[in-house]
């Protein structure tokens, strides 16, 4: 327990806004079926650079996104050295990274916003994000994997997007249904996540590569739903 308190702290340390255990064995692909539990580390994001959005993402948001990621990486490729100097096996989940040659080309090896659910962290909203019960929407997720037992109770978050629709009626890309979230629910129940991808790269390529417009994050009043 005190080395897993340790671990925590150091993440925090290192500019984690936010950190939660959770047991996903039951999510896992086969490939990670020996690493049980998820480690959440979350990052709050630039409430000025996020207001700045209004019917396209900024060339700074597109930025501040894009070095949030790589301080994900960071942090959680810092805490896998810590638990695997401690003997036990560990796997860090990129922050973004879009694996092409899996079922669902618009994922990755393991999906951030479960293990976040499952540490008690917040819900999925509408608009198919993570809504932090602390920050709202405006977090970046990043997961550590790992077989070292974990404290956690796995317990979830009732979704509190209710009749708000702010999220679906401002999609560009008309990808949002309007459905909430439930456990088990599959993502394209919420999000058609090819329609969000294909309107970005053809309307926002020019401010970057894999470029997202933001407006869903910015309309949600999740952060005030307290």
């Amino acid at each position: 327990m005190e080395f897993i308190s340790e671990i925590e702290n150091k993440l925090k340390e290192m500019g984690a806004s936010l950190v939660g255990f959770s047991n996903v064995s039951d999510n896992l692909p086969e490939n990670l079926k020996k690493l049980n539990y998820a480690i959440t580390i979350g990052i709050r994001l630039s409430d000025f650079i996020i207001d700045e959005i209004t019917d396209k993402p900024t060339f700074t948001y597109f930025h501040h996104y894009r070095t949030v990621n790589a301080l994900i990486d960071q942090i959680t490729l810092r805490g896998l050295l810590m638990i695997q100097e401690r003997g036990y096996k560990v796997l860090a989940v990129p922050a973004s990274q879009t694996v092409n040659d899996s079922e669902d080309k618009y994922s990755g090896i393991f999906p951030h916003k479960t293990a976040a659910v499952k540490a008690g962290l917040g819900w999925i909203g509408k608009n198919g994000l993570f809504i932090s019960s602390q920050y709202g929407p405006r977090v970046r997720l990043g997961t550590i994997l790992t077989d070292m037992e974990l404290p956690c109770s796995n317990s979830i978050v009732a979704g509190r997007c209710d009749d708000c629709n702010r999220c679906v009626k401002s999609c560009p890309a008309m990808a949002l249904s309007g459905n909430c979230w439930s456990e088990g629910c599959s993502r394209g129940d919420i999000i058609d996540a090819k329609a969000c991808s294909d309107y970005m790269n053809s309307k926002f390529k020019h401010i970057g590569r894999g470029s997202v417009c933001g407006i869903c994050m910015k309309v949600c009043p999740g952060r005030y739903q307290q």
